[in-house]
């Protein structure tokens, strides 16, 4: 596998990985595929939120890196989900600006804050959605088409949403809320959302479990429910006995436009960038070279370079076609860049 990690300005910045030689381990945000460097329990650069969420959730005491000791390192909101963040780099060696993004977002979600963009000259794009099929509505749309949803399957049983835990149950929350709906959440729900309030992110819901003393209050209703994924195939049914009511299910994910799930309702709610929004964010950045990142990066790559743009994977960085071992050098890189640009 190639190495996740590059070298600006005489140190080693690895990326959403844990890499071995690393000065600074960069985490963008807090889900669980992006966090394997707080295992090092030193130098890790990320927003506040994202430190105390992983802090709090996963049981990491880890060390913040102190950003103020270098002036050419900035963070850049991701609009994925609360803390989420780009890291914008200065290379004192060619004087290029670099930009690389994990999961981010284009649309303004409700739970986050919008992403910021500035101009580079390098940009380490993520790759979720590579191919120009899979378009997403827009996210109002998509919003009060949930919350109409909602409110009618309410008035005939209980509503119960499938999200994941941090992030999308917390988005939910707040669209449902804008409709004047406190949804009962699972424990860890609860606790990843009072997170969130306590960053200032509002969000009004009820946990199901007795240490909160409105939860029954709430349940003796129709009711509308969040809780992890994995416990939407076998909830409904205990529910449904419990409380002699229909159980309405749906799901709340972007690759609802992309599979059918076994629920009574799905809403292509995303945190991540299409296809498209993808190159929305390229033209607003501007770069002269893009390298794709992540699983899908080959078929982004190959994608971008059909409409024009100089793509290529994360893995040729240094011109090599074979994933390397070495942390990337990125002065080297970007004056050979401008050196073939200048001769174009």
């Amino acid at each position: 596998m190639a190495t996740a990690m590059f070298c600006v300005n005489g140190y080693n910045i690895s990326l959403d990985r844990k890499e071995q030689g690393a000065d600074i381990d960069f985490i963008s945000h807090a889900h669980t595929d992006h966090t394997a460097a707080a295992r090092n329990n030193k130098n890790i650069l990320a927003s506040g939120q994202t430190i105390d969420l992983i802090r709090r959730v996963y049981g990491k005491n880890i060390n913040k890196y102190d950003l103020s000791k270098h002036g050419w390192l900035k963070l850049l909101n991701a609009g994925h989900m609360l803390g989420s963040k780009q890291i914008l780099m200065d290379d004192y060696g060619t004087g290029s600006r670099i930009v690389y993004t994990g999961d981010y977002q284009m649309q303004e979600s409700m739970a986050s804050e919008r992403i910021e963009i500035e101009k580079a000259d390098i940009a380490i794009l993520d790759s979720t959605y590579p191919t120009p099929d899979v378009i997403f509505d827009e996210r109002a749309v998509v919003e009060q088409g949930i919350r109409k949803w909602t409110t009618t399957m309410q008035k005939h049983g209980i509503v119960l949403f499938g999200a994941y835990a941090m992030g999308k149950a917390q988005e939910l929350i707040a669209i449902l809320n804008d409709a004047g709906i406190t949804p009962v959440v699972s424990k860890k729900i609860n606790e990843v959302s009072a997170i969130y309030n306590a960053h200032g992110v509002k969000l009004d819901y009820v946990s199901a479990y007795k240490e909160q003393s409105d939860h029954e209050e709430v349940l003796k209703d129709n009711f509308v429910g969040i809780v992890e994924n994995h416990n939407l195939g076998t909830l409904p049914y205990m529910l449904t006995s419990a409380y002699g009511k229909r159980v309405f299910t749906a799901v709340a994910t972007g690759f609802a436009k992309e599979f059918v799930f076994p629920t009574d309702a799905q809403f292509p709610l995303s945190d991540h960038a299409d296809f498209w929004q993808a190159t929305e964010y390229i033209e607003a950045v501007d770069p002269a070279m893009i390298y794709t990142y992540g699983k899908s990066s080959y078929v982004f790559a190959e994608n971008l370079k059909k409409l024009g743009y100089n793509a290529l994977p994360f893995d040729h960085m240094k011109g090599n076609a074979t994933p390397y071992s070495n942390p990337i050098n990125v002065s080297a890189m970007a004056g050979k860049l401008q050196k073939e640009m200048r001769s174009a």
